[in-house]
């Protein structure tokens, strides 16, 4: 596996600020994993220490609530990583489920092995520390749109920050994203023409 084919090694270099080097062990820790529209990569409970790089395709991350309802904790799509950060450590389980919204090709790493690599080159451990960072900054900026904008103003947000998403994911996971009803996003929709 070389660098010019993975999605992962670019991403990586820009957050270490500088070249990555690629350590010789690589391809036993990566592999490239194929989704079907509607396949599931992962349910709730499951022991998971994977880190995803989204290569192709969009793929919702889904809280299941005990009554069967479904909440839609993200999306994500093409340059995008992810991972259930409860799966990552000791006998850490999944806290969500992850499911393909269309055909999806996907880079999974082995998070363990990343740890253990980022203890020995410095800029594995500054690739890995901007990585959490970027992905903290992620969730709280969500949790702020959740706490303080109006339905209208999430929506008009998530069209804004995710270009052609809104279009690419079923009107029913994207209320469920923005903690609203499939009513109200198409009238939300009616009215910003967006």
């Amino acid at each position: 596996m070389d660098k010019q084919s993975l999605l992962s090694w670019p991403l990586l270099c820009k957050l270490a600020g500088e070249d990555v080097p690629l350590p010789t062990d690589l391809a036993e820790h990566l592999r490239i994993v194929s989704l079907a529209k509607g396949q599931t990569l992962f349910d709730a409970g499951q022991p998971h220490p994977y880190l995803y790089v989204v290569r192709q395709g969009c793929l919702k991350l889904v809280y299941r609530a005990l009554n069967g309802d479904d909440w839609v904790q993200d999306l994500v799509a093409e340059g995008a990583f992810f991972c259930s950060l409860t799966a990552l450590h000791g006998q850490g389980v999944t806290s969500f489920a992850c499911e393909a919204l269309e055909a999806c090709e996907l880079e999974c790493i082995d998070y363990l092995w990343m740890e253990e690599i980022s203890t020995r080159q410095a800029l594995w451990q500054r690739a890995l520390l901007r990585g959490w960072q970027d992905f903290a900054a992620r969730k709280e900026l969500r949790e702020r749109d959740l706490l303080t904008l109006s339905p209208a103003e999430r929506y008009q947000a998530f069209v804004e920050g995710h270009p052609g998403l809104a279009q690419r994911v079923p009107q029913n996971d994207l209320a469920r994203f923005l903690g609203i009803t499939p009513v109200s996003l198409s009238r939300i929709r009616g009215r910003l023409k967006v």
